[in-house]
């Protein structure tokens, strides 16, 4: 093949990647992450709220689909094994998704975005002060016609461990922390 029609091949690849990624850029209006609450004994156990908000027209996905034919529709989100805090539990979902029938399937969608929350425990042997705790999404996101490539956003949780006693664990969380505590 001609070099020049190599060239103005690659031209066009990159005009259109530059594109797809000032859509992604206007459609993602908000992605942030939070602990509630923000300050926390050691021991205590808090909720990170992961917010995404999208413009309208645009939708994203759950972590799970319940259709096999729908893995591909998801977000992905990595949570830290070590850190400030001790990830428990399993990753909810944002609540109230919308169907959307794809050949004889529902694919979960969320328009405009939503709130994806993971409980957490802060160690019992958690030293004061201000930290953060890394998590990273892998966001898909579409609009009616079209998904754009998948954007990984990485964020930093902030939370306070405040300098007073440790609370006991709760029985529930009791065995991952002490599992974490020893890695």
């Amino acid at each position: 093949m001609p070099r020049h029609i190599v060239a103005i091949a690659i031209g066009l690849l990159a005009v259109a990647v530059s594109f797809a990624q000032d859509r992604v850029k206007d459609a993602i209006q908000k992605v942030e992450a939070a602990f509630e609450p923000a300050e926390a004994k050691p021991g205590q156990t808090v909720t990170l709220k992961l917010t995404v908000k999208l413009a309208d027209g645009y939708h994203t996905y759950p972590i799970t689909q319940p259709a096999p034919e729908a893995k591909y529709s998801t977000n992905s989100i990595t949570f830290p094994k070590d850190g400030p805090v001790v990830f428990v539990g399993e990753t909810v979902d944002p609540v109230d998704p919308k169907a959307k029938k794809v050949d004889d399937y529902d694919l979960l969608v969320y328009p405009g975005g939503g709130t994806w929350i993971r409980k957490a425990v802060v160690p019992p042997s958690a030293k004061p002060g201000d930290t953060t705790a890394k998590v990273k999404i892998k966001l898909l996101v579409c609009d009616e016609n079209n998904c754009f490539p998948p954007k990984t956003v990485e964020l930093d949780a902030a939370i306070k461990v405040l300098d007073a006693p440790a609370v006991p664990v709760e029985a529930k969380y009791k065995d991952e922390v002490e599992k974490a505590g020893k890695r």
